[in-house]
C-alpha cells in the first residue's frame, strides 16, 4: 500500500492498538528490564565483574551481543535500492539532512550544557545521543502516523550511511574543539575521535553490512514479497530482544547510581523532554513551509527528532565504561522517547488538515514488488 494512501485515512483505531503486542507494550517491557537489571544487580554479588570479564573493543561481551542483535533487524528492513527517491527530493533531502546533522546535535549540545552544567558526565552523554541520529524506532513511529514509508526508509538508511563517516568527526568537535572555542570546560570531554570511530564501525557498521547483505541475498533467492511479508517479521522481534536483554544488563550494572540518584535521572530525562518536543514541532513546522505534503512532512519530523540510542549507548560503553554516567545518559533515553514519539503520533496525526494533499508518486503507478506491502 502506498503512503500515500494511508496518510489519507483516518486510523483504524486507537494509535496504540495498530501495534504489535511486543510493540504496544514497550515502555512496559522497558519497565521491566530496568527493574529486572536493578534486581540482578541487588541479588547477584559480582555481577558486574562477570559481565566485564570478556570484551569487544571494550564493551562486556553480552552488552555488546545485545547492541548488535537489536540493530540487525532494523537495518534489515531499510531498502537500500531506494536511496535515489530521497536524493531526488531536494525539498525533502535538504531539511532531513540540515535538521540532522546541524541543528539536532547543536541543540542537545546547547540543552546539555543549559541544564546540566554541573553534570559533566550525563551532559557528555547526553551530547553522544545528540550525535547518534535515527536508524531505528522512527520507522515505526512514521508508519502509525502514516508518513511516507519509502522516503522513511531511505532517510534511515541515509542517516545511517552518513553515521559512518560523520560520527566521529563531530564527536571530535562537539566535544572538544566547540567547548574550547566558547571557554566551556573541557577536562572531562576528552574523548579520542579513533574510539569513537572504533565503536562506529563496529555496531553500526557491521550491522548495517548484515542488513544489506540480508536484504540483498533474500530479494535474489525469493523475491521481495516473501522477503518483506515473510522473512522481516520473523526477524523484527528480536531488535526488541536485544533492546531488552541490553537494558537488562545496562541497569544490572547501573543499580547503585539509579537508586541512589534518582534526582540526577530526573535531570538527564528534562532535556530529552526538550529536544524531542522541540526538533519534532520545529521539523514539522519547516516540512509545511517548504511546501511537503502530509507523509513526507511527518516522516522529516519523526527521522529529525527521534535519536539512535543503541549507537550512544555503544559508544559511552566503550570510551566511559558500562558503569558510567555517560552510558546511564544513554540508558535513559528509550524510556523517555518511547511514551513521547507515541503522544506525537496523536499530534501528527490531528495536524494532517494542514497540510496539502499528499503528491502523487513519479512513474509507474505501483510496481509489483509494492502490493505486498503493509
Amino acid at each position: 500500500m502506498n503512503a500515500g494512501a494511508d496518510a489519507g485515512a483516518s486510523p483504524a483505531g486507537p494509535v496504540a492498538a495498530r501495534l504489535s503486542f511486543l510493540d504496544r507494550f514497550l515502555a512496559v517491557w522497558i519497565i521491566a528490564a530496568m527493574a529486572a537489571g536493578l534486581g540482578l544487580g541487588r541479588l547477584v554479588p559480582g555481577l558486574g565483574d562477570a559481565l566485564a570479564e570478556v570484551t569487544v573493543t571494550g564493551v562486556s561481551l553480552p552488552i555488546a551481543l545485545g547492541l548488535l542483535v537489536m540493530m540487525y533487524p532494523v537495518l534489515a528492513k531499510v531498502r537500500y535500492d531506494r536511496l535515489d527517491t530521497v536524493t531526488r527530493d531536494r525539498r525533502l533531502l535538504l531539511p532531513s539532512l540540515v535538521l540532522n546533522w546541524l541543528v539536532g546535535p547543536a541543540l542537545m549540545f546547547a540543552l546539555a550544557w543549559l541544564l546540566l552544567p554541573d553534570l559533566p558526565e550525563y551532559r557528555t552523554g547526553l551530547i553522544i545521543v545528540g550525535l547518534a541520529r535515527c536508524i531505528a524506532m522512527v520507522v515505526i513511529w512514521n508508519d502509525l502516523a502514516c508518513g511516507d514509508r519509502e522516503a522513511a526508509a531511505v532517510l534511515v538508511a541515509l542517516n545511517s550511511v552518513f553515521q559512518v563517516f560523520a560520527f566521529s568527526l563531530l564527536g571530535w568537535f562537539y566535544l572538544n574543539v566547540l567547548p574550547g572555542w566558547l571557554g566551556l570546560d573541557r577536562t572531562t570531554l576528552d574523548v579520542s575521535v579513533w574510539e569513537i570511530a572504533r565503536s562506529v564501525l563496529i555496531f553500526l557498521g557491521i550491522p548495517l553490512l548484515a542488513g544489506f547483505l540480508t536484504r540483498r541475498l533474500g530479494e535474489r533467492a525469493r523475491g521481495r514479497a516473501w522477503y518483506e511479508t515473510v522473512l522481516v517479521p520473523r526477524i523484527a522481534p528480536f531488535a526488541l530482544y536485544g533492546l531488552l536483554f541490553t537494558v537488562v544488563v545496562l541497569f544490572a550494572l547501573q543499580g547503585d547510581a539509579i537508586t541512589s540518584k534518582p534526582w540526577d535521572v530526573a535531570r538527564i530525562a528534562l532535556p530529552l523532554l526538550v529536544y524531542f518536543a522541540v526538533m519534532w514541532t520545529g521539523s514539522m513546522a519547516v516540512g509545511r513551509a517548504v511546501g511537503l505534503d502530509y507523509p513526507k512532512a511527518t516522516t522529516l519530523a519523526f527521522t529529525a527528532a527521534g535519536n539512535n540510542f543503541e549507537l550512544a549507548i555503544a559508544v559511552a560503553i566503550a570510551t566511559f565504561g558500562a558503569t558510567s554516567g555517560q552510558a546511564l545518559a544513554g540508558v535513559v533515553g528509550p524510556l523517555i522517547e518511547v511514551p513521547v514519539l507515541i503522544g506525537l503520533v496523536h499530534v501528527a496525526l490531528a495536524a494532517r488538515r494542514y497540510f496539502p494533499p499528499p503528491t502523487p508518486p513519479a512513474g509507474p503507478a505501483a510496481a509489483p514488488e509494492d502490493s505486498a506491502r503493509v
